[in-house]
């Protein structure tokens, strides 16, 4: 019997530190995303530097939660709940970790668009930029948590960040028309808003991970999306 009590302890201890490296790896990323954007809006090099630098310190954490998982999976033969939430885990590392590129693709483009000064308003990449913030906060809160509600906002939460996407490629294009001059400012913040709009979506991935692996069900296949946003993929860049 006390064989018995050892081994469950011992999983339930392995369940702890598979979450505790999640919810490591999740502020990381979180913190990417903050300097990020703090990267554009303040013209911050440094921060644009340290977004960058994080990025072997996610990929680390991606190796060792994607190993606890395996060997959790290989040795301790989870049932319900405990085999949902594992296998959500090695999905959700990978969400994170797109998550942390797209950040620091960001931090990188937001030194290329200094010469955009008092030109072209950044208000709207602002707001686009905390409402994805608070969509990924919520996600890793979920995660954290095991919320199934927390989650389930944010997937709801996706249609407006369609939106403010929809608005940021507009209001660019119609600076590079009005201006050939700002053409190349514009096609870095055409980027940036579009690893945005992708880092939203990888939130939105953890959220319906999270709320499958907590009740067991499914979101709907289909999302909510923000007004005619898809009908403009095809004019969208993609981030190299």
């Amino acid at each position: 019997m006390a064989d018995r009590s050892h081994i469950v302890k011992s999983y339930e201890q392995e369940l702890g530190q598979l979450r505790s490296m999640m919810s490591q790896m999740g502020g990381i990323v979180e913190n990417q995303v903050a300097l990020a954007l703090s990267a554009i809006a303040d013209r911050n090099e440094e921060a644009a530097d340290a977004a960058a630098r994080q990025d072997p310190d996610v990929d680390g954490l991606e190796r060792d939660v994607e190993s606890l998982a395996i060997r959790l999976l290989a040795l301790r033969s989870p049932m319900a709940s405990d085999l949902r939430e594992i296998v959500a885990a090695l999905k959700i590392t990978g969400d994170l970790e797109r998550i942390g590129d797209y950040a620091s693709s960001i931090a990188r483009r937001s030194l290329r668009i200094r010469g955009s000064d008092g030109q072209i308003s950044l208000s709207g990449l602002r707001s686009m930029g905390r409402l994805v913030q608070d969509n990924l906060r919520r996600s890793i809160d979920a995660i954290t948590q095991q919320d199934s509600n927390r989650a389930m906002e944010v997937w709801h939460a996706d249609r407006a960040v369609d939106e403010y996407y929809t608005a940021l490629f507009r209001e660019l294009v119609t600076y590079m028309m009005e201006d050939p001059r700002n053409i190349r400012a514009c096609t870095e913040l055409l980027f940036i808003a579009k690893n945005l709009e992708r880092i939203g979506d990888h939130a939105t991935n953890i959220a319906e991970r999270v709320f499958y692996a907590v009740t067991g069900d499914n979101l709907p296949a289909v999302r909510p999306r923000g007004g005619p946003a898809a009908a403009e993929n095809a004019a969208e860049p993609a981030d190299r």
